[in-house]
């Protein structure tokens, strides 16, 4: 039977393991496919421990890993158009990613395109789409400057590309052993910790226009106030907290048109996703320690 990487229970890494699970079926509206790629998130650890973001329904166990994937499609479900065997596509899959299948509903996947590998569209559903939603939903003028907290990740790494892309400056905080690879993506890099908006303020003389949150918590407490107008402060990190400061959480389209026009990024030399390590399915495991010990630089890819 393929093999898949599950929690059997909500826990820490202990309730982890590989199993053997039934190949899945295509239902009314759904594709399967022979997962290529599956990107790894700071959610897919989250999730294990019990926690849900927004619109998601609780696990049922075993709970396979993951939420972005790229494969080749292998099965049409009832009532799917436009769509055919053997194609390569990518999107956010029903019920996990961490597997040689995965269930994909075909109204929420992309094609990929023929120059972006299978390993970089794997990194577009959550972490690359989040990045655009954000940005469309923050605004920002040509010439305007944004804070991003946490930006070393993938969300981050994707997100200051894009956002220098449109000719907005971008300031980021991350941990030091990170500030090598932040000021690589052209963002001005500042070191998180008390005294942050003094450090932000250093750099941002005249404050900035938008804060991007991936950290949430004290980290987005202590650089609020470097931003005058808290209508322009989203967080993928830690919403209760951005709505305590009056800012919002990320709004995600969640459409095949937004994973289109990250992909078209991708392919024109735009958005580099910065993959920075690739673990086969068999040492998920350590895929997923790496991002959930904080020690990731860009993505990490798990291959099937």
């Amino acid at each position: 039977m393929p093999k898949a990487y599950v929690y059997r229970e909500y826990g820490g890494p202990e309730v982890e393991e590989f199993a053997d699970l039934p190949k899945p079926t295509a239902g009314p509206g759904q594709v399967v496919i022979r997962v290529r790629a599956a990107g790894v998130n700071p959610a897919d650890w989250k999730r294990r421990t019990g926690w849900r973001g927004p619109g998601v329904n609780p696990d049922h166990f075993p709970a396979v890993f993951g939420n972005e994937v790229a494969g080749v499609i292998a099965e049409i479900g009832p009532g799917v158009t436009g769509l055919k065997p053997g194609e390569a596509v990518f999107g956010s899959p029903l019920k996990g990613g961490y597997a040689e299948y995965a269930v994909l509903p075909a109204s929420g996947l992309a094609r990929k395109p023929d120059v972006v590998s299978f390993e970089d569209a794997a990194t577009l559903p959550v972490a690359a789409a989040t990045a655009y939603d954000g940005l469309r939903q923050l605004g920002l003028p040509r010439g305007g400057t944004l804070l991003i907290t946490g930006v070393g990740g993938g969300v981050g790494t994707a997100a200051a590309q894009i956002a220098r892309h449109a000719g907005v400056r971008v300031v980021g905080t991350a941990d030091p052993a990170k500030r090598e690879f932040v000021e690589s993506l052209g963002a001005a890099y500042v070191e998180p910790g008390p005294g942050v908006a003094e450090r932000v303020r250093a750099v941002a003389p005249e404050g900035v226009d938008g804060i991007y949150d991936l950290v949430g918590g004290d980290a987005l407490r202590e650089v609020a106030p470097v931003l005058s107008d808290h209508s322009k402060l989203i967080s993928a990190g830690d919403q209760t907290t951005a709505r305590d400061l009056g800012g919002k959480p990320v709004a995600r389209a969640r459409t095949k048109e937004v994973l289109g026009a990250v992909a078209d990024l991708v392919a024109d030399g735009v958005l580099d996703p910065h993959v920075t390590a690739t673990y086969p399915l068999d040492q998920a495991d350590r895929a997923l320690r790496e991002v959930e010990n904080g020690h990731a630089r860009g993505k990490i890819v798990i291959t099937a």
